[in-house]
């Protein structure tokens, strides 16, 4: 569980960071927040990799959530647009994380069942 959480840490900051540069664009006072919020997701990642979740895994879902979230955000934020393409496109980052997850799981009760 506490890697799981130290992951949506890593994710939360490093959208915050993302979203915060297009804020920065208007109000160089946030480039602290971009600065402060990269640090924290690559710290927050590492601390992932510690509590033993796979790089493939944990860089995965962070990567494909991160694009998720800043996506929609960022239409809901500064109006970006959002089109049926880009939901689909969407739609399948989301699916190829759930793959990963899937093999990743597979593979974990495969590796214990030879060990048993």
């Amino acid at each position: 569980m506490k890697k799981w959480l130290l992951l949506i840490a890593a994710i939360v900051t490093e959208v915050t960071a993302t979203l915060s540069l297009r804020a920065a664009l208007d109000h160089p006072a946030w480039y602290v927040v971009v600065a402060v919020g990269y640090v924290a997701a690559f710290t927050a990642l590492s601390f992932v990799l510690r509590a033993g979740m796979g790089l493939g895994v944990a860089y995965g879902i962070w990567g494909a959530t991160g694009v998720v979230l800043t996506a929609i955000l960022a239409t809901l934020l500064f109006g970006d647009p959002l089109t049926a393409t880009m939901g689909l496109g969407i739609a399948l980052v989301i699916g190829g994380v759930l793959c990963v997850e899937l093999g990743s799981q597979a593979a974990a009760t495969r590796e214990s069942g030879d060990t048993a």
